[in-house]
């Protein structure tokens, strides 16, 4: 595997950067190498955030933001029409959007011809978690449609990272939303 490169983007409080954390930590359970960081601007909740993660089989060497991505990934669809979202976008990357369209129609709507999936990770979430924080259903879709970890990994690091900052059935919810999403994603 080259170096893949993941933008994230979403909102403060959405979980984008915990969402990060677990990619990263299944990766390095793995025995990848990554580098894994948020970047905030006014740190208040529902302030657009970014996160960036590189996944690499050799040690990764750039410290910089990720400004030509292979996969973009979008935790809150009210953020479809920000030209950061397509910004430096190559013409595999592909795009991963939490949205409760068809993943043509979001394609229609971001003006790109990139490979585009939709999941409703919100949708998802209030369903298995019981509250519309989607990262860890947008984990599900990534591991789905890029395949860059094993399911089982992001499932064990989800576990290890959630575990100690929520209740054990929160944790649990987690996992389904995460397996949902996996399955759903189109």
């Amino acid at each position: 595997m080259n170096t893949i490169e993941i933008r994230w983007h979403g909102r403060g409080g959405q979980g984008v950067v915990t969402a990060n954390e677990i990619l990263a930590g299944a990766a390095l359970w793995e025995g990848k190498h990554i580098k894994a960081f948020p970047q905030f601007g006014p740190e208040r909740m529902g302030a657009p955030i970014m996160a960036f993660t590189r996944i690499s089989d050799e040690p990764v060497k750039v410290h910089s933001q990720v400004y030509e991505p292979d996969i973009v990934i979008v935790l809150d669809a009210t953020l479809i029409d920000n030209p950061l979202v397509t910004s430096g976008l190559k013409e595999d990357t592909i795009v991963l959007v939490n949205y409760n369209g068809s993943a043509s129609d979001l394609a229609k709507g971001l003006g790109v011809t990139n490979k585009v999936y939709a999941v409703d990770a919100t949708q998802i979430a209030v369903d298995e978690i019981g509250r519309p924080v989607a990262n860890t259903a947008m984990l599900g879709a990534l591991v789905k449609v890029r395949g860059l970890v094993a399911l089982e990994s992001v499932l064990d690091e989800a576990k290890r990272n959630l575990g100690v900052k929520l209740p054990q059935k929160v944790v649990d919810r987690n996992i389904k939303a995460i397996r949902r999403a996996f399955e759903e994603v189109e």
